[in-house]
């Protein structure tokens, strides 16, 4: 998923995706060692989308994005 699209997403949605994709990579493990896992690059693809959620997730705790797609955009106006 394009960083763009996350950075669309409501926190909540946000960590909503990030469970599916946790349990994505679980799952991925187990297939590995199991050696069923037909595609090895599917890992890295997971572990980035998790590492680009969570650094969108941090950017709300921060305060440098806001929950508000409204407050965005007004702000880009002024600028």
């Amino acid at each position: 998923m394009k960083t763009s699209t996350l950075r669309e997403l409501s926190p909540s949605e946000l960590e909503t995706k990030l469970r599916d994709n946790l349990a994505a990579l679980e799952n991925l493990r187990f297939q590995k060692a199991l050696q069923q896992l037909e595609n090895p690059l599917k890992i890295r693809l997971v572990k980035r989308e998790i590492a680009q959620i969570r650094t969108v997730l941090h950017e709300y705790e921060m305060g440098v994005r806001t929950q508000n797609k409204q407050a965005n955009k007004s702000q880009g106006n002024q600028e």
